[in-house]
């Protein structure tokens, strides 16, 4: 198959049948790993654009590989566990998965937010724009990333997403809307809830590298905005 590859890592034959089914329906190549020593092979030799990835595996935890993979590159990671509480799924999303879904769902709905996943994986990055004033933040576009007093912050794809459009937009109250197309884009899925859980992951990394300075402020009911 000549579509986009994804590397499906999950040990529940249903579920994987389902998935499977549902991607090459849509044109998509899916390989699939039961465990997590094959799936590290296959990401070595034949690197794919999505992974999927079920966090509990017979040889381990697959919030380990989303670890490695994020630390080696800025791979699309879509991490699915059979808890759909806020405390895995922040975990999850701490550790650089891109989105996060919840068991039992709707085949319709991964292959929705896979194929939101590859199109923002390949849009050209944003023009920069210039913050304005003494900033303590620095922006590399290129590299996908934002360093804070001089320190690279460990961001994922979303938080990069979302503290970028912040930025741009500094002193001006973003929606929740607009954040979700901005970073998300138009046609996403996600919802208010996928927004507030990468602000909340997002607002702990800055706390952690600039603890005296609470730099994203929410106006309840409104928004999010970066404040310096």
């Amino acid at each position: 198959m000549s579509g986009p590859r994804v590397l499906l890592v999950e040990d529940d034959p249903a579920i994987a049948k389902s998935i499977i089914y549902t991607l090459e329906r849509d044109g998509l190549a899916v390989t699939h790993s039961l465990l997590l020593c094959d799936a590290r092979r296959q990401l070595s030799q034949h690197p794919p654009d999505v992974l999927i990835l079920d966090v509990g595996l017979p040889d381990g935890s697959g919030l380990d590989l989303c670890k490695e993979v994020r630390a080696a590159g800025s791979l699309p990671v879509l991490m699915l566990s059979a808890h759909d509480e806020e405390i895995d799924r922040v975990l999850g999303l701490e550790l650089g998965a891109d989105d996060y879904l919840g068991k039992p769902f709707s085949p319709r709905e991964l292959l929705a937010r896979v194929r939101s996943m590859l199109r923002r994986a390949r849009m050209p990055l944003p023009a920069s724009r210039a913050i304005g004033g003494t900033s303590p933040f620095g922006i590399d576009l290129g590299g996908q990333r934002i360093s804070l007093q001089g320190k690279p912050l460990p961001l994922t794809r979303r938080e990069f997403g979302l503290l970028l459009d912040l930025l741009q937009h500094r002193g001006r109250i973003r929606s929740r809307d607009e954040l979700l197309g901005a970073v998300w884009g138009s046609d996403s899925d996600s919802t208010d809830r996928t927004v507030d859980t990468h602000i909340k992951t997002l607002r702990a990394k800055l706390q952690e590298a600039a603890p005296e300075h609470d730099y994203i402020v929410t106006h309840r009911g409104m928004g999010y905005c970066v404040e310096i």
